[in-house]
């Protein structure tokens, strides 16, 4: 039975409950963060801590708590349910008002919900055993504050199951200018001659961690170009390798779109380097 953490208390995923007048479930008015962790060892902490803070700020939800708490609830969690690769989710919704109204209520308290659950074993870095992607495009039809990670994500769900449903692992989303924005749970990344491009960050993208650890890690080793710049659609078909990263990814290589082989449609030589750079560094953060 998973053990989860709600509003202070430790408890069996069974028992917890909130108020049906929660504008988390009301509304999706909250904010949300998944860290994975591997024997005990969170990654990108800080970073995910980070981003969660500013996305509770620019929803001007009343919370105080601190990294140290946070990083409590992780340890507990983590070793409540038994260690090993492990992913904790965290959720911070504005709370639960005596009434539905749109505007943000005063007084009330925000809901803090966390639990584990068991993630895949970190990826190897060899081209033999790693896990690859087939992937759909379509039109980004999201709101334009894509830069927040709320717990708000019909968009982001009706657009992984456009690939789902076509038998891909996912979409990458593209504007009405066909600049490249991200996937529908990821950051992509699309490499030639050597070089890997991502399109930078604005509204239409959420920043994500591996995305910001990776381009730290490859920038300070200086054996790979990078650049953050804008990414059109077309950049897609000649493109030697093809990326899309995430939390529990790691950098995933894609081998075909839309029916179409990626390059050779093999994994290619930059992943493996990358891939290998990031094993490496992954827990500095």
């Amino acid at each position: 039975m998973s053990i989860v953490y709600l509003n202070g208390d430790y408890m069996p995923m069974d028992k917890a409950r909130i108020s049906p007048m929660d504008r988390g479930f009301l509304f999706g008015d909250g904010i949300y963060e998944v860290v994975p962790s591997y024997n005990g060892k969170l990654v990108g902490f800080g970073p995910h801590l980070d981003r969660m803070q500013d996305g509770i700020d620019a929803l001007e939800i009343q919370l105080k708590i601190d990294r140290d708490e946070w990083k409590a609830i992780a340890d507990e969690l983590m070793s409540r349910n038994g260690g090993g690769n492990l992913g904790v989710y965290f959720h911070v919704s504005r709370g639960a008002d005596s009434k539905r109204h749109h505007a943000y209520p005063e007084n009330i308290t925000p809901t803090l919900y966390a639990f584990a659950f068991e993630i895949a074993p970190p990826p190897i870095p060899e081209k033999a055993s790693a896990a690859c992607y087939t992937v759909s495009t379509t039109e980004d039809l999201r709101w334009k504050r894509c830069n927040i990670k709320s717990t708000a994500l019909l968009g982001n769900v009706m657009h992984y199951q456009h690939g789902h449903s076509r038998g891909h692992s996912e979409t990458i989303l593209y504007n009405e200018d066909r600049e490249l924005t991200e996937a529908a749970a990821c950051n992509v990344f699309v490499i030639k001659d050597g070089v890997v491009a991502t399109p930078n960050l604005d509204y239409q993208k959420l920043p994500g961690i591996t995305r910001l650890m990776l381009l730290d890690i490859l920038r300070k080793d200086g054996g790979i170009p990078v650049e953050e710049r804008v990414v059109m659609l077309d950049e897609l078909d000649s493109a030697d390798e093809v990326w899309i990263t995430s939390s529990s990814k790691e950098i995933a290589p894609v081998t075909e779109i839309d029916g179409k082989a990626v390059g050779n449609g093999e994994v290619g030589d930059v992943w493996l380097a990358a891939q290998t750079l990031y094993t490496a560094h992954k827990f500095d953060y």
